[in-house]
């Protein structure tokens, strides 16, 4: 299973936030207007060229999102092609976690 869900990834994060990589992947401008606290901004256009600062999660969870959840499943895709693991593509985005989880981050 590729993806997960923003309450499922609530959860997670509250059982296992040690380990695990929250990845956010969009833009450095969308992640000024609204972020979840914790993550990691590596925009989806970088990754290929800074794969090797994800190397040390390589065979950890990590849950990427991006505003709805395109992106986020295309990074998930190519992280798994790349022998990742563990990676999921938070279903809906941001703009779910600001539904479901948590209304005090920002829906834009």
């Amino acid at each position: 299973m590729t993806t997960i869900t923003p309450r499922q990834t609530c959860e997670l994060l509250e059982r296992e936030s040690e380990a695990l990589l929250l990845l956010d992947c969009r833009t450095p401008e969308e992640h000024e207007v609204a972020r979840i606290e914790g993550s990691r901004l590596l925009p989806m256009q970088e990754i290929p060229q800074r794969l090797d600062e994800l190397e040390p999660h390589r065979e950890q969870p990590i849950v990427v999102y991006c505003h709805a959840g395109v992106r986020s499943q295309r990074v998930t895709d190519y992280l798994l092609q790349q022998g990742f693991t563990d990676v999921r593509s938070m279903v809906g985005g941001i703009d779910r976690w600001s539904v479901e989880v948590d209304p005090q981050v920002p829906r834009y």
